[in-house]
């Protein structure tokens, strides 16, 4: 059964997560204020709690926010070895524990290369994404047994909480990317259409004439066609710079 204190830690993570979305300019800052309030709100005055946040996509983990540089080293060594506690919570989809490392035998590889780093206890937990990604919450404790059930509880509710958020930010992301691809691309096509104009006045040649000439030229010097194109413009144009104009 669900505590009261529970439910009202949940609901304040819940609303301060949404606050920090709405303030956030990307995923990058929103993920490093969830990195820094998950330290902090699991740290105690005796056992200093750091935290990363690794992001798998397109099969690549990376560490995208960290409390410190701390955690940010924990992380990379697991991503060296392709396996440790935080890379497993991903795989499974679960939470995993690692209440003192001096006992831990699971990843024996990365638990002998972080063994003299001063850490000794470790949490993982997974967001749940739902095909946008995969990521879980990195938690790393310098005391033995630094994470209580109840620690571990809080845990959880960062990660649930803070998956609606990601897998929004992520979205918005995805879009941002989609549209300044497009953009991209349209400003490519309006270089090479307006080289293609040119080649078309200066040869007295139809436009597919036009552009097979500067496809031949992209492909004798190994060079992009965009790239072909913008020569082509700054050899008759003051200012060669191309603008493409379309409604946001």
């Amino acid at each position: 059964m669900v505590s009261e204190a529970i439910r009202e830690t949940e609901h304040g993570i819940s609303e301060h997560l949404q606050e920090v979305i709405l303030q956030s300019l990307d995923v990058e800052q929103f993920l490093d204020e969830l990195a820094s309030f998950s330290a902090s709100r699991l740290s105690k005055p005796d056992s200093d709690v750091f935290c990363g946040v690794t992001l798998v996509r397109q099969k690549k983990a990376t560490t995208v926010a960290s409390s410190g540089d701390r955690a940010r080293l924990m992380d990379e060594l697991q991503y060296t070895f392709r396996d440790g506690p935080c890379l497993t919570a991903i795989r499974e989809s679960a939470t995993v524990h690692v209440p003192d490392l001096h006992e831990e035998h699971r990843w024996p590889d990365y638990i002998a290369a972080v063994s003299g780093l001063g850490v000794r206890s470790i949490l993982g937990v997974s967001f749940s994404l739902d095909g946008a990604g995969a990521a879980a919450l990195n938690l790393y404790c310098l005391a033995p047994h630094g994470f209580s059930g109840e620690d571990i509880e809080k845990a959880e509710i960062f990660a649930r909480q803070a998956s609606t958020s990601l897998r929004l930010a992520l979205r918005v992301a995805q879009l941002s990317e989609a549209k300044n691809d497009l953009a991209l691309a349209m400003q490519s096509r309006t270089t090479i259409d307006l080289a293609v104009g040119v080649i078309m006045a200066q040869n007295r040649c139809s436009q597919e004439s036009a552009f097979k000439i500067l496809r031949n030229a992209s492909s004798t010097r190994n060079v992009k066609l965009r790239d072909v194109a913008a020569r082509v413009l700054a050899s008759v144009a003051s200012d060669p710079t191309v603008a493409t104009h379309f409604d946001e």
